[in-house]
């Protein structure tokens, strides 16, 4: 059978508020975002596991806020000063563990923010206490500030959040897949973007449709990797 050549494109993600699923497992945090201007001490923690909805929700929040979304890690490379005279979303706190110089810059951002009257949003995996941060003063702001937490996957988050990853990659399964993903996966938001990822790979190097043969054979090739 001839194959395609393929090419490592990065899908073409949706993160408006209308493309943002809302269940049981989410809707709390959904709606702290919607209600941004009442948060307290005007910051909030959104945490969650990997792939739950963190940059997602990061982006409605910037929609609604004007707010600017920067990575953790590039504070270092940042205009600090300039960057506080709006709404910050800081993605990936826990990329800064044991980096001193970007720690001091989010500590930096945090009180000169705060000071301009500006809200922060910071993202990241786990509790705060959890994020090896070394400094101090930022340990006990991050653990200070009121968090809201994104929850593991329902069968209908699970399910939208395939239909979603589908769509991004504009990939049309057959019917049968997202019923049959849903219930023999692992639960979790990462293990369904590598599904999809694997999905649209071999779909489109064998010229392939996305059934639930090929769903089937890509969870065995998975399970034979761990």
């Amino acid at each position: 059978m001839a194959r395609q050549l393929t090419f490592d494109l990065p899908a073409l993600q949706a993160l408006g508020r209308d493309d943002f699923f809302v269940s049981p497992n989410n809707a709390g945090a959904v709606a702290m975002i919607e209600s941004w201007q009442n948060w307290p001490s005007r910051k909030l923690l959104l945490i969650g596991p990997e792939g739950a909805g963190k940059t997602h929700l990061a982006h409605v929040w910037a929609s609604l806020s004007g707010a600017a979304i920067v990575q953790a890690s590039d504070l270092t490379e940042i205009d600090i000063p300039k960057l506080a005279q709006a709404p910050v979303a800081v993605e990936n706190i826990p990329a800064i563990a044991g980096l001193t110089t970007a720690q001091d810059a989010l500590f930096h951002l945090h009180n000169l923010a705060l000071a301009e009257g500006q809200s922060l949003l910071f993202t990241g995996t786990g509790e705060a206490q959890t994020w090896g941060l070394t400094l101090p003063d930022l340990l006990s702001r991050m653990q200070g500030t009121p968090a809201v937490a994104l929850g593991a996957p329902d069968d209908d988050l699970l399910a939208a959040v395939l239909m979603k990853l589908f769509a991004d990659r504009q990939l049309n399964p057959r019917p049968d897949v997202l019923a049959y993903l849903t219930k023999h996966m692992e639960r979790s938001f990462s293990a369904a973007r590598a599904i999809v990822a694997d999905l649209d790979t071999i779909a489109l190097s064998e010229g392939r449709e996305v059934s639930r043969k090929l769903a089937s054979e890509v969870l065995e090739r998975q399970a034979d990797l761990f």
